[in-house]
């Protein structure tokens, strides 16, 4: 069985090679004006056709190994200023998004669209929240920011929608499961990184969040592991 499979790997690798020799990077047959007009087609061509923000060791593939691909994406965003898209950073690589200033018209016309964030309740947009502050986070810890049970239907909702993963085991007793936010919570909500959350402090003022529950919770299992 481990033959096969390696022999498998060795057969992919070849083809990708093989599809590496044939596919024409460099273009060092254009003139330079043509050739780096051509990048940033192939480029736009990519972004436009992934449903996932593409990363730039994707977009990395289809251009000369010497070409920037950071100059190649300030021209593109330059072209497109006129346009009712535009092209955004958001969870590690970029993805083509409707301007902010035409999602009125867009509901307004019923169409459906592709991607974006589906529609969550105020509570399952706070839990995400939470996660995405506090992770690696526990039902239980959850419940205690909240000061309500956090239902694992909730939580099996927002996993659903790809929005959660699971983190490491818990080191309080009984050692249960964590949830971390993913990429694709990221990319739904526009976000480049966690840093781009909504301001915490101003989410504790409101009485949303507790992160003095959450920091109270994890020096007590510390202290209980110490102990133990």
């Amino acid at each position: 069985m481990a033959g096969a499979s390696a022999a498998k790997t060795n057969r992919r690798q070849v083809k990708e090679r093989k599809q590496e020799v044939l596919y024409d990077r460099e273009l060092e047959d254009l003139p330079p004006e043509l050739r780096w007009r051509e990048w940033i087609l192939r480029v736009e061509a990519v972004i436009f056709a992934s449903a996932e923000p593409v990363s730039r060791e994707t977009l990395a593939r289809v251009v000369g190994k010497d070409c920037s691909i950071d100059l190649l994406i300030a021209d593109l965003i330059e072209e497109l200023r006129g346009r009712p898209y535009e092209l955004v950073s958001v969870a590690g690589g970029w993805q083509h998004r409707t301007r902010v200033r035409f999602a009125e018209t867009i509901r307004a016309s019923t169409t459906p669209t592709r991607g974006g964030a589906p529609a969550l309740s105020e509570f399952e947009a706070m839990v995400l929240v939470a996660v995405g502050y506090f992770q690696p986070v526990t039902r239980g810890e959850l419940s205690k920011i909240f000061g309500k049970e956090v239902s694992r239907d909730t939580i099996a909702s927002l996993r659903g929608a790809g929005f959660l993963g699971s983190g490491p085991r818990s080191p309080t007793p009984g050692a249960p499961y964590t949830y971390v936010t993913t990429k694709h919570f990221l990319s739904a909500f526009g976000m480049e990184t966690l840093r781009d959350l909504p301001n915490i402090e101003a989410l504790e003022d409101a009485g949303l969040l507790s992160r003095q529950v959450v920091q109270n919770e994890q020096l007590s299992a510390e202290t209980e592991s110490d102990e133990e």
